[in-house]
């Protein structure tokens, strides 16, 4: 059954969602968004996605498997797929039902609110998981200076 919002299975209505980024590198606050998402929905995607305003290291299909290999085995309710295009429009046509945004703070707050604005009227909305304190100040570009050999 195709409802756009959640998928119907043995007569349960399960929710699918959808963890979008560019993950350049994935983080421990990523991965705990995705550990908080997949105990709220039945099934995340966590989306590597293509932001032409980044210039990541790595394509996204190699940042993909990157991420599938650091997330562990028994989270059997995660994928992770590489997309080139909108989040609405692959959650059109995977029948997601929500995104899910990590944030950190409210520059993040404001930010990802003019994306959820707009992907809310392309039909998807959005929820927001605060990042935990610990992890607030961590950020890709952060790993990627500590990871950077000069």
């Amino acid at each position: 059954m195709r409802s756009g919002y959640c998928a119907v299975t043995d007569g349960r209505t399960r929710i699918r969602a959808v963890y979008p980024g560019s993950f350049d590198p994935f983080t421990p606050g990523h991965a705990n968004v995705v550990n908080r998402a997949r105990r709220i929905f039945d099934e995340v995607v966590v989306l590597v996605a293509v932001n032409s305003s980044k210039h990541p290291g790595l394509g996204e299909e190699d940042r993909a498997v990157a991420v599938r290999a650091i997330l562990p085995a028994d989270w059997t309710s995660v994928t992770v797929a590489a997309w080139s295009g909108l989040t609405s429009t692959y959650c059109r046509h995977h029948d997601i039902g929500v995104i899910v945004r990590g944030v950190r703070n409210t520059t993040d707050l404001r930010a990802e609110y003019q994306l959820a604005a707009m992907n809310q009227s392309l039909g998807v909305p959005t929820v927001f998981l605060p990042a935990q304190p610990e992890l607030a100040a961590l950020s890709s570009t952060v790993v990627r200076t500590r990871l950077s050999p000069c």
